[in-house]
């Protein structure tokens, strides 16, 4: 089930995932970013097995909070299911984007950006992750144009929200 929102994020009531995606409706979600030492991005590559965007590269995990379960809790829950690791997490940012795929789906997503640091090796879940790098990230904006179609849609999206808000964070 997925939190149906308003453009507010107010709630307005809950849906199976998959009826939300075939019906374009808003709800609430998260994307992770998490960071190195050396500032590279921890980025995943969707398993084959995933029903949209399979073997595609994106942001080290994203997915939609439970009912009565804060963005926080929901990313860390989900950065364990997928990646194996834990991070302390905070809120980067948060907008509304739409993204319609080849098999009819679409995300329609109020999506909550949260940022934290990890150093080590992920243990990748191979159910719902392929393979994982960690990525420079000044190349990735560069990459992300030259090769679009490597990334997820929702990647390419929120990649250039996440970086101007670090180059912003930077250079205050």
């Amino acid at each position: 089930m997925v939190i149906l929102v308003d453009e507010n994020d107010n709630e307005l009531g809950l849906m199976e995932k998959l009826k939300a995606h075939e019906k374009g409706v808003l709800h609430r979600a998260f994307s992770v970013f998490l960071l190195n030492k050396s500032n590279e991005l921890l980025l995943q590559k969707r398993a084959l097995s995933k029903y949209h965007s399979p073997g595609l590269w994106t942001n080290t995990c994203c997915s939609h909070p439970r009912d009565n379960e804060t963005i926080i809790e929901a990313a860390n829950r989900r950065l364990g299911e997928e990646m194996g690791i834990s991070s302390s997490m905070k809120p980067l940012l948060s907008f509304i984007y739409k993204a319609e795929f080849d098999n009819g789906l679409t995300e329609h997503e109020l999506d909550h950006v949260v940022i934290g640091n990890f150093n080590g090796q992920p243990s990748i879940n191979k159910d719902e992750v392929c393979d994982w790098k960690w990525e420079n990230i000044d190349f990735l904006k560069k990459d992300l144009v030259d090769r679009p179609s490597v990334y997820t849609a929702w990647f390419k999206i929120i990649f250039e929200k996440f970086y101007n808000s670090i180059k912003n964070e930077s250079n205050s």
